[in-house]
């Protein structure tokens, strides 16, 4: 079977492939109070389409980051994004009891997507048929970029008793984690008291990775600065590759939203980047012999003014 990127790689020198999107599908959840919602993105032509499972950043929802999953859509992916229950939009009491759990529910989102792809399917007749569930890849930003993780392999401790929680899912070959929580032991004090369970271990991480990181993401979390953020990548085994946005701030230039206020760093020239980047790693890891991820690192290594720099192990 042809690879779907060939029409993609066809709109190359001119305008995108259409893209279709649906919202909101929800997927019913017994216990968590609200039936899941999800949006899913897809070009408007071909078949056998890989897919793409996005886990937002804390308080965003499944309206965020269009610039990442309209650029995925346009080539060649399904993608897939949950409204969690910490998004704004749900506007969950201070003295929610489902608040201390937030982590957990997010796991279970995305559990809970690869489990419903046949109803995600039957309410979203512009994909019926036409994604290739052999080829499932996870991504997130920030908080999100933990919650994928987890699927990938990454382990954490139980907040209510301490136990390893491991949800690595075998049917997620590749993933993209923007702006990753790192180590807990670098935690500050009152994020440490905040967020019990953000204690990552990527040891058992072993699904190809791609890390992109802000060299300036200083944060509020930890108190090692910047290089708290490439702890996915340095702490985990092969095969994964880094991308160092240089100047790149916790939004990463602006992925959150075409407009979002918590850009602090807006850069189009950035996004541009880790679009092309995070597409083309995708593509490689999931058509093995794609060349998309070896020549988006040479046109980087040719770039005289290059967004950033790469690293692979």
């Amino acid at each position: 079977m042809s690879s779907p990127f060939a029409e993609a790689r066809a709109h190359a020198a001119g305008l995108p492939a259409i893209v279709v999107s649906i919202a909101p599908i929800a997927l019913p959840f017994p216990g968590r109070g609200v039936d899941l919602h999800v949006r899913v993105s897809a070009p408007i032509a071909g078949d056998a389409l890989p897919i793409i499972i996005f886990s937002h950043g804390n308080g965003q929802s499944l309206h965020a980051y269009g610039p990442l999953a309209d650029y995925w859509a346009a080539h060649g992916f399904v993608v897939i994004q949950p409204t969690h229950l910490d998004s704004r939009m749900l506007g969950l009491a201070p003295d929610d009891p489902r608040r201390p759990q937030f982590w957990r529910f997010r796991e279970e989102d995305l559990a809970a997507i690869l489990d419903g792809l046949d109803h995600i399917e039957s309410e979203a007749p512009m994909i019926r048929g036409r994604p290739d569930r052999s080829r499932i890849a996870v991504a997130g930003h920030s908080w999100g970029g933990q919650t994928a993780s987890t699927l990938l392999g990454a382990t954490h401790p139980d907040s209510d008793d301490g136990s390893v929680v491991n949800r690595k899912d075998a049917r997620i070959k590749a993933g993209v984690l923007l702006a990753a929580p790192g180590s807990g032991n670098d935690l500050t004090e009152h994020a440490a008291r905040t967020f019990p369970f953000m204690y990552p271990d990527f040891s058992a991480m072993t699904a190809p990775t791609l890390v992109i990181v802000g060299d300036h993401d200083m944060g509020r979390l930890s108190t090692r600065g910047a290089g708290w953020w490439r702890d996915a990548y340095d702490l985990s085994p092969s095969p994964k590759a880094l991308f160092t946005a240089f100047g790149g701030e916790h939004a990463l230039g602006g992925i959150p939203g075409y407009e979002a206020r918590e850009t602090t760093d807006e850069r189009p020239q950035r996004v541009r980047a880790i679009q092309r980047l995070s597409t083309a790693f995708l593509r490689s890891s999931l058509y093995p012999g794609d060349p998309a991820w070896a020549d988006a690192v040479a046109a980087l290594a040719a770039d005289a003014t290059p967004e950033g720099s790469i690293e692979t192990k």
